[in-house]
């Protein structure tokens, strides 16, 4: 069972506008396909450094790696947004080839570390929230959770492209039985069902929300959603790191890390707070870890457009536990 969400019918201009974006995408896959995973991979890679790197994207993305890394050279810099691009293009090609990746056989390309701790997490007994960011091909951890058997189900972000999001959740499908849960109001309830029945959810949590609370990231406040902060205390649920990191070509290692450790106080606003900096800490180890296989190029930290709601706002995106889960916490 999937939760899919289902828009309304775009005016005739903008399908057309996704038609065409739509067949450039298909090209591309199928092209990738026909390649070969390495090949594919390599060629992504390539692109990422010679096209994208020169483009005006770049821009963000320096800006943010520039100011979470002020003791770096500006050569360092560079050299970290090349890798950035390296990586983002070899993910882009690695999406026609889902099928290929596997924790198990002797060419696995997926290593899959650290599992004994969802056992000493109780997860099998008491699900679990699984958190992560956008590192490496941050696709495949749904497929290493898939195929170590958690079960559970994993939000995401539709793509904006109707079309494209259909064939990427099609992909996605390819890989087991984990649930697609499309973010907005159905997807809400649908993860709530989920925790209930003491089975995992996976989640994303280092996007901006468009409403959030500051939480310390890189040294700047961002605007964080506090959605895993509220699901972890209303359900009593452990938060699970997971990492992904490319280690050549197209080869993963996945780590499940030990569970969050939080003690509530008892005042919830303050504990969403404290419990949203510690997870906002965490993801910022994972990215420290390995910088240019992050997401650099997202629009994280707030600019004066932006709204940061203070302690006394938690209330008003937290206090019925929807809110929070339509902002801020998805798969891409």
């Amino acid at each position: 069972m999937s939760e899919t969400a289902v828009p309304p019918k775009p005016p005739f201009g903008l399908r057309l506008r996704y038609l065409a974006q739509a067949a450039g995408f298909f090209l591309l896959m199928g092209v990738m396909r026909l390649l070969g995973l390495d090949r594919a991979s390599a060629l992504g890679g390539f692109m990422g450094r010679r096209i994208f790197y020169p483009s005006g994207m770049t821009k963000r993305a320096r800006e943010n790696m520039s100011a979470a890394f002020p003791e770096k050279s500006a050569a360092e810099i560079e050299m970290l947004l090349l890798e950035m691009w390296d990586n983002l293009g070899r993910v882009i090609a690695e999406y026609a080839h889902f099928d290929k990746f596997s924790i198990h056989g002797p060419d696995a390309r997926l290593e899959f570390r650290d599992t004994d701790n969802f056992q000493r997490a109780g997860i099998y007994e008491e699900g679990a929230m699984l958190i992560s960011g956008h590192l490496a091909n941050w696709e495949l951890m749904q497929v290493a959770i898939t195929q170590f058997g958690l079960g559970g189900g994993v939000v995401y972000r539709p793509v904006n492209n109707p079309y494209v999001d259909s064939w990427v959740a099609k992909q996605r499908r390819k890989t087991g039985p984990l649930e697609l849960i499309a973010k907005g109001p159905r997807g809400t309830r649908r993860v709530f069902t989920l925790l209930r029945q003491n089975r995992p959810v996976c989640l994303l949590v280092d996007q901006k929300t468009n409403e959030g609370i500051p939480a310390a990231f890189f040294g700047r406040d961002a605007l964080t959603t506090p959605a895993p902060a509220v699901l972890a205390l209303k359900m009593g649920k452990k938060l699970i790191p997971i990492s992904s990191r490319r280690v050549g070509g197209s080869r993963f290692v996945v780590t499940a890390h030990p569970p969050l450790i939080f003690t509530p106080s008892g005042d919830y606003e303050n504990d969403v707070m404290s419990l949203t900096q510690l997870i906002t800490a965490k993801i910022e180890e994972l990215i420290r870890a390995n910088p240019a296989q992050w997401l650099w190029i997202h629009r994280r930290w707030p600019t004066s457009r932006d709204h940061m709601t203070s302690k006394r706002g938690i209330q008003s995106l937290t206090g019925n536990g929807v809110r929070a889960e339509r902002d801020g916490s998805s798969l891409i």
